[in-house]
């Protein structure tokens, strides 16, 4: 590698290795090694990091004598608060902690959201004693739930417990499961969803089954009960792409009931009373990180939920 030019905001690298490497890789191992692969991919994407002065994406294979330009911008760390926010403790000792997040609650701050997300409950339950390794802004998660999304949550307290859950997850050793009420009736009993997920060219907020880009996800589902136009659904997720079970739900004709981004956009549902989408990360089974035993966990149906399928019972 060969630095061409430096000043506080932009840097250039003239890349002169002979290995073909992922950009993304790279990056996170010899340039900006204080950022999370997911950071740098995001900046990648909004244009901050380029190659030969052109937009790329992540997964860019690097070439001997690529230019590579760096544009960092300014780290605006948030301004955290501890609040005093209940949470529902479902395990905890001095590595690890296993919560049950509501639905409606987003899980950390954004840019236009600073309170009264789960970092700001764990900032007050925890205090320092919580993992910092995704950023000031993140400490201690380690997955994510969508916000209207309720259920099993697993926190890292420490780094190290961190660092192993996630490679239990990369490694597909945690077993993740949730409930969730689709549109209409699914015929099998039981089935196997392989579609590659990605992002959504036309809506940057959305993800969408594609090859171009889409990365390999894998679902299950079976049936725990049919309704006259619903269906109540056991699923477990092999992979953790985003929006993953709303993506392969919705990919088969059945999206979840309340989602308003997978969902039907046809005239409302009489029968659905729920303000959310129907989705609960039902059980959760890991291996703790320090005392290397099976730990396994189950969540009930929250209120609403139960509440929902009361009136599809009736019909």
């Amino acid at each position: 590698m060969n630095r061409i030019d430096t000043d506080t905001s932009v840097k250039k690298i003239r890349y002169e290795d002979e290995e073909r490497i992922r950009l993304d890789v790279f990056l996170a191992r010899k340039e900006i090694t204080d950022y999370s692969r997911s950071r740098i991919k995001e900046l990648i994407d909004l244009g901050h990091i380029l190659i030969n002065e052109k937009i790329v994406k992540a997964s860019y294979i690097l070439k001997k004598d690529d230019l590579i330009t760096l544009t960092i911008p300014e780290n605006k760390e948030l301004e955290l608060r501890a609040e005093d926010i209940p949470l529902s403790i479902y395990y905890e000792d001095e590595h690890i902690l296993i919560i049950d997040k509501v639905a409606g609650m987003i899980v950390h701050p954004t840019g236009k959201v600073s309170s009264g997300t789960l970092v700001n409950a764990l900032l007050f339950h925890c205090g320092f004693n919580i993992s910092a390794i995704n950023g000031v802004n993140r400490p201690g998660i380690v997955h994510r739930l969508d916000k209207e999304t309720s259920g099993l949550m697993m926190i890292a307290k420490t780094e190290l417990a961190h660092k192993i859950l996630s490679q239990q997850i990369k490694d597909r050793e945690v077993i993740k499961k949730y409930i969730a009420l689709v549109n209409g009736n699914v015929k099998n009993e039981m089935g196997c969803i392989e579609a590659p997920i990605g992002r959504d060219p036309n809506h940057g907020n959305k993800m969408t089954v594609t090859d171009i880009g889409g990365r390999y996800a894998r679902t299950t589902f079976q049936v725990i009960k049919k309704f006259s136009h619903h269906t109540l659904l056991l699923v477990n997720i092999y992979t953790g792409r985003t929006h993953q079970i709303r993506v392969h739900l919705n990919f088969i004709g059945h999206p979840v009931i309340g989602d308003k981004i997978y969902g039907f956009r046809e005239k409302k549902d009489s029968l659905v009373i729920m303000s959310r989408q129907a989705l609960h990360s039902h059980y959760l089974e890991i291996v703790h990180p320090i005392q290397h035993q099976k730990i396994s966990f189950t969540s009930p149906l929250p209120e609403d939920f139960l509440n929902q399928l009361d009136i599809l019972s009736d019909y």
